[in-house]
């Protein structure tokens, strides 16, 4: 559907037409409908899907010229970014509209500045809860007429402490109100919100969770521990991105990378919630007009950034939070534009991990390699000789000719003279290229001699457990082949199967929360193995020696133990 299908006034439609938007997506073309009616609304809906548009448009449509003396609209974000953001959305969508006024509060900033800002007759108010929490007490904001309030990234915001202070913002306000509700996930404290704060709210929920990462190429690359920043140094190289972000878990981490990456040549920037507003939108700014392509960033602080054009996104650190992967990667391939998301991987717990989000996102998540100095250094090659030849087909002037002409009188060997001019492309192309490559993990390799031990699986033939249920579960939670797996024995209660020495820790935590046929798992060591892989843990293999002789003795004594009880019987 089109804006221009909607009834929405001719300066609305003007000012959405200026920012080459036709077509709606489809959070907006399902809420913006409803919220023109003044319903309460729930928006389940991610980043990137274009829920900014959705509740703002509603709200500048029905401000009329005679309401901009007072605060006709309330719009809670968990971040300073994502409430700039709104503001400058919001200005750009009234902008043929003169009487509307949207001020954004947030803290970090001038109050003072704030105060003048919502005295000049503020008419919408896009804030963070504890500075606009603030306003309130100090009595620079009045809220007695507000008709609607905007709970935006509802998740984010419980998750980062502010239920407090919301629930005392929406205390403050009349009870007659439009609520409306935009979250990416609905965990029961959001849904708590809503039954206490909302009336008959109609459920907006757009198919767009796994949807946003179909225009997004996935990959990711496995390497040694202690190998990642080298890892990342290749594929920038490579890959050679106009504008990428980068994600971390910690703060630290953000500022280490940075320094990391500057002193490696790359024009990196952090960003985080420690940092000064100042220093932010200074971040911010300097990653918008291009002055520094890599920004490096938490989940936290990256919520709310909305630039264009990022082509591609790493995570160094694999999100905590399943969720908060489609957060990342929604960063590239906005707007229809194809994007590209790597993820780089140590060890075999982040290999489950990211295995775990490749089933949760249903996409196909691609294996890669790390590419080589070699490799980065024949591409520059590559691409100076295309340049190179793509000028050839140029007609050169006639100041250029007496030159070239004036310079081989002089110097008798064109290719010399070539590959001097050549030399300084090749430097400049190769100035940051890396002096090392990243080994590839090592992968064990299998044979019919390999040793195994019984893994036991708490379902059995009462949970109706059939072989291909139990090898397919295994196969799809570790990765491993089929063949890698033995024997399958299906008893009352339980189940043993035959594994890997080497691989039984790594089945044994990939099969952690798995279930098969519906039945939830536990998997552990087999008992009457368990004691004896304990004892022989260390080398991970057994001693031939022992197990002979073992069994022979085992063999003697069953045959001592028959021969006496012959004897009892005689």
């Amino acid at each position: 559907m089109q804006f221009q299908d909607m009834n929405l006034s001719p300066t609305l439609l003007q000012a959405i037409a200026q920012l080459d938007f036709t077509e709606m997506t489809e959070i907006q073309e399902k809420a913006i409908p409803l919220l023109l009616q003044g319903k309460d609304v729930i928006g389940k809906s991610n980043t990137g899907t274009g829920k900014t548009a959705a509740f703002s448009i509603p709200i500048i449509e029905k401000i009329q010229p005679e309401e901009k003396n007072f605060v006709h609209a309330l719009i809670l974000c968990p971040t300073r970014e994502l409430a700039m953001q709104a503001c400058e959305e919001i200005l750009k969508f009234s902008k043929f509209k003169k009487w509307i006024k949207p001020v954004a509060v947030y803290g970090g900033a001038s109050m003072e500045r704030q105060i003048h800002s919502l005295k000049n007759g503020a008419n919408i108010v896009i804030g963070t809860p504890g500075r606009v929490l603030d306003h309130l007490r100090r009595r620079t904001l009045k809220l007695q007429n507000l008709r609607t309030i905007v709970l935006d990234e509802a998740d984010e915001m419980l998750n980062m402490g502010f239920r407090e202070d919301i629930e005392a913002v929406l205390a403050q306000i009349p009870e007659q109100r439009q609520t409306v509700l935009f979250s990416a996930t609905m965990p029961p404290a959001i849904l708590a919100i809503t039954k206490t704060y909302q009336t008959d709210p109609e459920m907006v929920q757009i198919q767009s969770a796994h949807k946003t990462v179909d225009a997004i190429a996935q990959y990711y690359v496995s390497v040694p521990m202690g190998r990642k920043t080298d890892a990342l140094h290749l594929l920038l190289t490579a890959k050679k991105p106009n504008s990428s972000m980068i994600f971390c878990n910690t703060k630290k981490m953000v500022d280490e990378l940075t320094e990391e990456l500057c002193n490696r040549g790359f024009p990196a920037a952090g960003l985080h919630g420690d940092m000064k507003q100042a220093q932010r939108t200074q971040v911010m700014n300097r990653f918008k007009t291009g002055r520094c392509t890599i920004l490096i960033a938490t989940d936290v602080a990256a919520r709310g950034i909305d630039v264009k054009g990022v082509d591609a996104v790493f995570n160094y650190d694999l999100p905590q939070d399943q969720e908060y992967y489609i957060h990342r990667i929604g960063r590239t391939g906005r707007a229809g534009k194809e994007g590209t998301a790597y993820s780089i991987l140590s060890g075999r717990k982040q290999e489950i991990e990211m295995r775990a989000i490749s089933r949760y996102t249903k996409a196909s998540v691609t294996e890669i390699s790390v590419p080589t100095s070699a490799e980065i250094k024949n591409m520059a090659f590559e691409e100076i000789k295309n340049d190179i030849l793509k000028h050839c087909q140029e007609v050169p002037n006639e100041d250029a000719k007496a030159l070239a002409d004036e310079i081989l009188k002089s110097y008798d060997s064109p290719s010399t003279l070539l590959a001097v001019l050549l030399q300084q492309k090749i430097s400049e192309a190769t100035k940051i290229l890396p002096s090392f490559d990243i080994p590839k993990p090592i992968k064990k390799n299998r044979s019919s001699s390999v040793k195994t031990v019984k893994v036991h699986i708490n379902v059995g033939r009462k949970e109706r457990m059939a072989p291909n249920f139990i090898l397919g579960a295994l196969v799809e939670a570790t990765g491993l082949s089929g063949s890698e797996f033995g024997k399958i024995d299906i008893y009352e209660k339980y189940t043993t199967v035959e594994v890997p020495v080497s691989e039984s820790d790594f089945i044994i935590d990939a099969m952690e929360s798995e279930k098969i046929n519906g039945h939830k798992v536990h998997v552990k060591l087999h008992e009457e193995r368990e004691t004896f892989y304990k004892n022989n843990s260390k080398n991970n293999k057994y001693n031939r020696n022992q197990k002979c002789s073992s069994m022979q003795n085992r063999n003697f004594n069953s045959n001592s133990g028959s021969h006496n009880r012959k004897k009892r019987r005689g």
